[in-house]
């Protein structure tokens, strides 16, 4: 940290209230144990329908819902995020000025345009519709056309308030109406949000059911009987809440919740660091049998303490902590989580003690949930692979923090000033801020001679 770029003393204030992820894991888990007691419910009130649990599909969807609607009535009714000048919008406006349809037209085409654009893409690119991506295909392909309809109020509506009208959406608009004064920077910022809400957001849904439907029909009975069922039972839970809350995050991209795409990460190795981490890319490069295998031979934490409850028992509980912390950095993020965005500024919950949490919990549960360096086969050769290649893992990791790093510095004084205080103050960034300033070499003191 240069001299000129000093920490403040306190930490700056998050985007995001604590209250926010919490009422939505409110709202969620009283879902899912709505949807466990549901047979329970019918028989006592004679309701004719199956006696099942509802861990289906529709119900997972249910469940986004349950998470969405308290942190989007938090955020407006108590936090008033509505009102803050980052969302671009001054409702004053609605009352002092006429509409302007014109605007609105173009904008509307450039955003149906858009989504056309990316069915297109959907339909072409064969993953999509084939196993778990089936499922994001039908409910984005039911959502389509209450989408169009209901964008076009919303879009009037917003229009009114919006203190600069001629937004990316505008400008990508004009550009395919031949309208004047569009403009290219514009209209790469419009693609750069819809690519990422796009790709990730049919990532989620398709493993949203699969996430739910594992804490739906748990049979607790069998899951307290061992340790090892607690600790994986816990695991999928604090999967599913990532999964869900980070879903929500991504449909729920609106300026009124203040919780929209100000811009896309435009540094080309942020992409590329983060979209290896995701289906298709890392179905040829991550995993068993691919370019980057960290698990060959390997059996898991569970087959080398087999035999040995206590032990069972306390390596579960580290990986449930560990599980824990990231489920953690996804629900304090509330509705603004996604990759490869800007969207505010968190600096609560997890943060408060390192920059990326997440990162540093998943990497940490990899090594200590597959055990790399112990082999079925024996080999050590082998043991030094899986080693060698989670640490590659780890590097892919290690690279999308400091892009994104490098996104929110260019963006928000903010996100500065909260960088520079976790390198003073960071539970963990602190140490190894320190570390690194005693590692790094140091430019020369001595003036190089004149050639």
């Amino acid at each position: 940290m240069s001299a000129t770029e000093q920490a403040p003393h306190a930490r700056p204030k998050s985007d995001v209230s604590a209250a926010v992820g919490l009422v939505g894991l409110a709202g969620l888990f009283a879902w899912v144990a709505f949807a466990r007691a549901f047979p329970a419910l019918a028989e006592a009130f004679d309701w004719p329908v199956p006696l099942d649990t509802l861990g289906g599909r529709n119900s997972a969807l249910v469940g986004l819902l349950a998470a969405a609607i308290p942190m989007a009535a938090w955020s407006i009714l108590v936090d008033k995020v509505h009102l803050r000048a980052s969302t671009g919008l001054d409702w004053s406006l609605v009352r002092s000025r006429a509409p302007d349809h014109g605007v609105t037209l173009v904008k509307l085409v450039g955003l149906w345009a858009t989504w056309a654009i990316i069915a297109g893409l959907y339909c072409l690119c064969r993953w999509y519709w084939e196993g778990q991506y089936v499922f994001a295909m039908q409910v984005l392909a039911y959502a389509a056309l209450p989408l169009v309809v209901l964008s076009v109020p919303y879009v009037l509506w917003i229009d009114r308030a919006l203190v600069n009208r001629r937004d990316a959406a505008w400008h990508f608009g004009a550009l395919l109406l031949m309208r004047p004064g569009w403009d290219m920077g514009q209209i790469a910022k419009h693609w750069q949000a819809w690519i990422i809400k796009a790709f990730f957001t049919a990532f989620m849904l398709s493993i949203t059911p699969f996430a739910f439907n594992h804490i739906v029909t748990a049979n607790f009975a069998e899951v307290f009987a061992r340790p090892e069922r607690i600790a994986l039972t816990i695991i999928e839970a604090m999967f599913m809440i990532d999964v869900m809350i980070g879903t929500v995050g991504y449909i729920v991209t609106m300026r009124p919740l203040d919780a929209h795409i100000r811009s896309g990460n435009p540094l080309l190795g942020g992409w590329v660091a983060a979209l290896i981490c995701y289906p298709p890319i890392v179905w040829g490069i991550l995993g068993g049998g691919r370019a980057i295998n960290y698990e060959y031979d390997t059996a898991g934490w569970l087959h080398w303490m087999a035999g040995n409850d206590t032990l069972i028992a306390l390596w579960g509980a580290l990986l449930v902590v560990l599980t824990g912390i990231y489920a953690w950095a996804t629900f304090a993020f509330g509705l603004r989580f996604s990759n490869l965005t800007y969207r505010g500024v968190v600096t609560n919950g997890p943060y408060r003690f390192t920059r990326h949490p997440a990162y540093v919990s998943k990497n940490l549960f990899w090594w200590a949930a597959i055990l790399p360096f112990l082999v079925t086969s024996g080999s050590p050769v082998e043991a030094i692979r899986n080693c060698f290649f989670l640490a590659v893992v780890n590097g892919i990791y290690f690279w999308r923090a400091k892009t994104e790093e490098a996104h929110l510095l260019a963006e928000d004084p903010k996100y500065r000033a909260y960088h520079a205080w976790m390198a003073q103050h960071g539970l963990l960034t602190a140490p190894l801020t320190r570390l690194w300033n005693r590692i790094r070499p140091r430019p020369s003191l001595t003036a190089e001679p004149a050639e």
